[in-house]
């Protein structure tokens, strides 16, 4: 029985979003550290968006995952 050929997945679709992620957290970083008014508001929006992102997935994990009391 023949193996079945494996798709070789590409640098950015391995690394694109944990890149993006990076870039948005980073950038949220830096905007907090360089003023206020518009600037916080940047702030939150880099340091929201990757959070929002990461959440969903952890919390469908959660479930999947049984106690073994």
């Amino acid at each position: 029985m023949p193996k079945p050929e494996r798709k070789h997945n590409s640098l950015r679709q391995i690394f694109g979003i944990p890149i993006l992620l990076a870039v948005l957290t980073g950038s949220g970083l830096f905007a907090a550290l360089l003023g206020d008014g518009w600037w916080d508001a940047m702030s939150w929006v880099g340091l929201g968006i990757p959070v929002l992102i990461a959440v969903p997935p952890l919390l469908r994990r959660r479930r999947k995952i049984k106690p073994s009391v």
